[in-house]
């Protein structure tokens, strides 16, 4: 018997089938161990030797293993054909190792598709373990560790209200923030633009005046509404004839297929899809043997998937649309691997798979690769010049106009931020012509920043620059959110406080190690041990032998002492120059102490250096708008003040959090006083006659009765809530079976009624997950599923199947054996 272990269950019983009998497939579920979170887990002194450790979760299912290796004549490693992939089999076959389990024969096989055809074909052609993919995932995950167990300490000792550092995490924040000081530091600029707007055989168009008294105009040439009148008046007056006609035909090429990179850029574009869902879901894809793998930085396709893409192409639309050669593509993506195909449908045959976000996402991985293959789409430029007689003006015409679609037909890559684009249809015009005039207008306009960061754009940058890997983007950009040092607003990336101060503390003790192009040069570095040139001890020793010192001299300075660093290095982001030309570290309440930073328990902050004469503080962050003298008073011996968690009242020594929905430039008296009067008993409930109490805790607003909770939707409730509503409310909480404390009712989704018993389903989430329910019975929904997007078929597929099942039998308990007597 063969032993098969890949990555997850999913593929398990995928592969077990394909392989039939003599095969037993078993799933590790990921990686099986890891580096302890603790010191000395990566020993530099002893040849940065690693203390792994396995997880606990994973005991399980190592011990099924263990025992299916014992009895197997051969095990197979056939997890993901990626580095990580490489190293999933490297601790299985390590553990077994270890566990005396390990059979005389170890093989190891990739595949890039979960597809009978694919799978056969590596499972007879297998190979050993790539030691050099090994050695170059020991030194990355090495180097992750000593950078994140040695400057995260360091933070917390020294920057108050810091969480963690890591080497590809402090460069992608980097970025983030250096983008921000970008947009504060941006003087816009007002500019006008004069245009025309004629009409020739029916057909409407607009010209730009890009010619004035013999000078050339550019976009910032008219800055003031004085001199834009004065030019929209020449235009005013002028006859225009065409000048000259300029045709120029343009051939636009189809992008490549997807790598995982593009693919999180173009789902973030077209689908509003995070980078770490549109992970979630190609993993699904893929498991469910729909795609190929979705870890690669690949543009290439198999030959066989583009002959066949070329024949649905052809069956499709006819022979115009597909191209005379097949299409080869390479990567420009900076230190690339191309080591497998790009990510595209398994069948081309199968235009259409799956539901809700699965399917979204399916067809654009099937639309993109198709595309690829398809003819180029031909354009049409015209240029139109048209000039007055007085030879004043010059005004200026471009149209696009598409001769034939070829690839955008079907596809059309998005853009991460678009700009207008003059490619309306122009009418025929011959030099001479003279249309007519029907509207002159002038518009004010004024430069703009540069945009902050979407997740796509943000990944596309990390490429670029060849900053980590795209596998890995996803997770680092949870992690970024998750520490709270970046926010997204309207699906742009927004620096955090705490987020700017670690990257002025990294920029200013730590420079080189959050430096983009050192950043990508150990990514070279870990490509050269990937690829057997570079052994991953010489690398490391190079990295340690600099880093460790820097650490320590940082680690020695007081937290005096870094405050004061901080406070020259960010002094042009913290007091910029006034227009006025007045020092900008003047304490603008007593007009004697000097500004500068300050670091506390909470966190940094800025202050006066008169206190305590002067309480003059303000958050750390631009703008005299944050600043605060000291506690507000509210009235009635109530002071709104700020703390570690945000603003809360205090009144004789009693305290209350202000809730999130409660402004601070709207709280009135009243609503001081009652959240200070918090909890509040609503009544003994009618049927046990405890008391029902309202109160807002850690997790917000909530109902409690007899040890059970129930949550509010908002602080209003708190005050609000009848014993009816309470009841109700209470009633609905204990229904949910053995869920988490303080969990939710409220639906998720409501989607309608089933056509036959006339319930109404929900979409619910619950302790194991979302699922859907009719109030009698529940229905998980799948992992890959997105509880959002559930439609009311899915909805009712799930309470069907599951109704049929019938209730689920508990498993009977048997007695324990009687002890026989001794004799």
């Amino acid at each position: 018997m063969k032993l098969v272990v890949v990555e997850s269950p999913a593929k398990a019983k995928t592969i077990e089938k394909y392989l039939g009998p003599g095969h037993r497939v078993l799933a590790s579920y990921g990686h099986v161990r890891d580096l302890p979170p603790k010191d000395g887990s990566v020993n530099p002194e002893d040849g940065f030797a690693m203390d792994w450790e396995t997880y606990p979760d994973k005991a399980k299912q190592l011990k099924a293993i263990s025992d299916e290796a014992k009895k197997a004549d051969a095990l197979i490693l056939a997890t993901d054909p990626d580095r990580e992939g490489e190293a999933i089999s490297w601790h299985v076959q390590e553990v077994l190792r270890k566990k005396k389990a390990l059979p005389q024969t170890v093989e190891r096989v990739t595949f890039n598709a979960i597809t009978k055809s694919a799978v056969t074909e590596a499972m007879a052609h297998p190979r050993g373990l790539d030691e050099d993919l090994i050695d170059a995932y020991r030194a990355r995950r090495a180097l992750d560790y000593l950078v994140g167990f040695t400057l995260s300490p360091i933070l917390w000792r020294k920057l108050p209200g810091a969480k963690s550092a890591g080497r590809v995490q402090s460069v992608a924040l980097r970025l983030i923030v250096d983008r921000e000081r970008e947009i504060e530091l941006f003087k816009a600029q007002e500019y006008w633009q004069v245009s025309a707007t004629f009409e020739a055989d029916g057909t409407p168009f607009t010209a730009r005046l890009v010619g004035l008294d013999g000078k050339k105009l550019d976009r910032l040439s008219i800055g003031d509404k004085g001199s834009a009148d004065a030019a929209k008046q020449v235009v005013e007056d002028g006859r225009f004839t065409v000048a000259s006609v300029e045709t120029k035909p343009l051939a636009k090429n189809p992008p490549p297929p997807f790598t995982t990179s593009t693919l999180q850029q173009e789902a973030a574009r077209k689908l509003g899809f995070s980078a770490s869902h549109t992970m979630r879901l190609a993993q699904s894809l893929y498991e469910d043997g729909l795609i190929t793998y979705m870890r690669t930085d690949g543009v290439q396709m198999a030959g066989e998937a583009i002959s066949a893409a070329r024949k649905v192409i052809a069956d499709r639309y006819d022979a115009g649309y597909v191209p005379d050669k097949p299409r080869q593509y390479s990567s420009k993506a900076k230190n690339a691997q191309e080591a497998h195909e790009a990510i595209r449908p398994t069948d081309f045959a199968k235009d259409r798979a799956g539901s809700g976000d699965h399917a979204r996402l399916y067809a654009l991985v099937y639309n993109r690769a198709l595309a690829s293959q398809m003819a180029s789409a031909r354009l049409e430029r015209t240029t139109v010049e048209l000039t007055d007689g007085a030879g004043r003006a010059t005004l200026r015409a471009t149209g696009q106009v598409v001769l034939f679609p070829g690839f955008m037909a079907l596809y059309d890559e998005g853009r991460d931020d678009p700009q207008d684009e003059e490619s309306g249809r122009m009418p025929a015009l011959r030099t001479g012509d003279s249309p007519v005039k029907t509207r002159v207008d002038a518009v004010q306009s004024f430069t703009q920043p540069p945009p902050r960061f979407s997740e796509a754009s943000l990944v596309k940058r990390l490429e670029e620059l060849g900053i980590g890997r795209p596998s890995t983007y996803a997770a680092t950009l949870q992690t970024l959110k998750d520490r709270e040092y970046v926010r997204l607003d309207k699906q742009r990336f927004i620096p955090e406080e705490s987020g700017r101060l670690v990257t002025a503390f990294l920029e200013r003790f730590f420079e080189r190690y959050v430096n983009y192009d050192y950043t990508a040069e150990l990514e070279e570095e870990l490509d050269d041990v990937s690829g057997g040139r570079l052994r991953w001890q010489k690398m490391l020793e190079d990295f340690w032998r600099d880093f460790k010192p820097k650490a320590g001299e940082v680690m020695d300075q007081k937290p005096s002492e870094v405050t004061a660093a901080l406070d020259e290095f960010l002094a042009p982001y913290l007091f910029p120059d006034k227009d006025d030309g007045s020092d900008p570290r003047v304490c603008p309440l007593c007009g004697i102490g000097r500004l500068g930073l300050r670091g506390g328990k909470f966190g940094a902050f800025v202050a006066c250096s008169n206190y305590p004469d002067c309480k003059y503080t303000r958050r750390f962050g631009q703008g005299e708008e944050a600043a605060s003298d000291g506690p507000a008073e509210i009235g009635n011996g109530i002071e709104l003040k700020s703390g570690r968690f945000g603003p809360y009242l205090e009144r004789d020594g009693t305290r209350a959090s202000l809730p999130k929905d409660v402004p601070q430039d709207s709280l009135t008296l009243e609503m001081a006083e009652k959240l200070l009067s918090l909890p509040r008993e609503i009544g003994a409930h009618p049927e046990t006659g405890l008391p029902i109490v309202a109160s807002i805790g850690r997790y917000g607003p909530y109902l409690l009765h007899d040890g059970k909770y129930a949550r509010l939707s908002s602080t209003a409730e708190v005050f609000d809530t009848g014993m009816n509503t309470a009841v109700v409310k209470l009633a609905e909480a204990a229904a949910g079976g053995g869920r988490s404390r303080g969990a939710s009712r409220e639906p998720i989704a409501v989607l309608g009624a089933h056509p036959e018993s006339g319930k109404e389903l929900k979409v619910l989430e619950g302790r194991f997950g979302p699922y859907v329910s009719d109030g009698a019975t529940h229905a998980t929904l799948p992992k890959s599923a997105d509880p959002k997007a559930v439609t009311l078929g899915e909805a009712i597929a799930l309470i069907d199947a599951k109704a049929a099942k019938g209730p689920v039998k508990k498993a009977k308990r048997k007695a324990p054996a009687k002890k026989k007597k001794k004799a």
